[in-house]
């Protein structure tokens, strides 16, 4: 993990409430610069991002930009297929094994 950026403590120190809400950025040069080598405008949404945050009811949630689709922004899909799969695999492991209780 690159970096853990609290929104709420953030919004606290300005004197404004919000609930938890937290980014963690993570990722490796390895994955991502292939990438950004098919496409530098890829690098605006690397490293790999995950938002933990809490709803109106307390309800934590787990959210992040699927790689495919990423690719397909940035109009690199069959270049960046393999990785961007790699990439959905992670994500989806590491977010569900978060939510395990």
């Amino acid at each position: 993990m690159f970096c853990r950026v609290d929104h709420a403590a953030g919004a606290a120190a300005a004197g404004m409430p919000l609930r938890p809400t937290t980014v963690l950025i993570f990722g490796n040069a390895k994955g991502g610069t292939p990438l950004m080598q098919a496409a530098q405008t890829i690098g605006i949404d690397l490293p790999l991002k995950v938002l933990a945050w809490e709803d109106a009811s307390g309800q934590t949630w787990l959210s992040y930009n699927d790689p495919v689709w990423l690719t397909e922004r940035h109009g690199i899909q069959a270049a960046g297929a393999t990785t961007a799969n790699a990439m959905r695999t992670l994500l989806s492991t590491v977010t569900e094994a978060a939510a395990m209780p």
